[in-house]
Parts: structure tokens; sequence; C-alpha cells
């Protein structure tokens, strides 16, 4: 039996992109994707066909929005306004610039903590209900980040072994 350098190669690539879910500075879920077409590049998409890579597109595209809409959905859940998930999205974008992803967290979070006060004039219980909406939102996305990486990598193994 001979051995597939290129499938071993693509899944140290999607475990290390696995990890990515959980560390910053790794790309996560959209490594596991380019895994994924690389292999089917070098493998002539042999194993990988144009249907799992539409699947493993999908899936990909979810899972590298699902911070976004996570987040947002959990914010409007807690009831937060679109000005101030606006307000958290910029703030999260400067924190991220300065402080790298806790900063972002934290930009976000007090972005739209501020904001709710403001809107709210002075309510603090329901702007810290709409910021902590948003925190659980974007906590849950990392679930569901690491949830479609292993269904990607689940599909590829299926299609590779």
């Amino acid at each position: 039996m001979e051995v597939d350098w290129w499938a071993i190669l693509a899944l140290i690539v999607m475990l290390v992109g696995l990890a990515g879910v959980f560390l910053p500075v790794v790309p996560g879920v959209a490594l596991i994707w380019l895994a994924a077409v690389g292999y089917a590049v070098a493998d002539g998409f042999t194993h990988v066909g144009p249907l799992t890579l539409a699947l493993l597109t999908l899936l990909g595209l979810l899972g590298v929005t699902a911070e976004l809409w996570m987040s947002s959905l959990g914010g409007k859940a807690g009831g937060a306004s679109w000005w101030s998930l606006l307000t958290g999205f910029l703030l999260g974008l400067l924190g991220l610039v300065f402080f790298s992803l806790p900063g972002a967290v934290i930009g976000t979070v007090l972005g739209v903590l501020g904001m709710e006060a403001w809107r709210r004039e002075g309510d603090w219980r329901e702007a810290v209900k709409a910021s902590g909406g948003w925190l659980a939102g974007w906590l849950l996305s990392i679930v569901v980040q690491f949830l479609i990486s292993l269904a990607m990598i689940a599909i590829f193994l299926w299609r590779v072994l």
C-alpha cells in the first residue's frame, strides 16, 4: 500500500487549522478549507471532487463568518441595537489593531456596553445584558467553528480514505 504524502500533509495542516479555532494567530476554518483545496488540486480531484469541495466551501463560509453573525445575534438577543453593535465592531477593530485579539473582544464589549448605556440613558443593567449577549454569541461561535472544523476534517478523511 502506497502512502499518500499529500493527504498526510493536508491532514497536518488541517489539525493546525483546528487548533487555530482557539488560537488567534492561526486562521482556523480557512486553513482547513485551503488544505482540502490544495489536496484536491495535488490529487487531480480524484478523491476530493467538485461536489465535496462545494460542500467544504459552504461549511467553510459558515465557519469563517460564524464569529460575526453569532456575536451579532447574541447581542440582538441581549437587546443591543444595531448602532451599539456597529460601535462595538468599530471599537473592536481598534482594539484588534492596538492590542490583538483580547483587545478586539474587550473593545467590542465596551463599545456595545457604552453605546447601550448612552442609548438607554444610563440603564446599566440593560447595557450589561446587551453586551453580555454579544459575548455569549461570540463564545458560542467558537464552539460552532470547532464543530464545523471537525465536520470538514471528517468529510475530508471520508473522501480520502
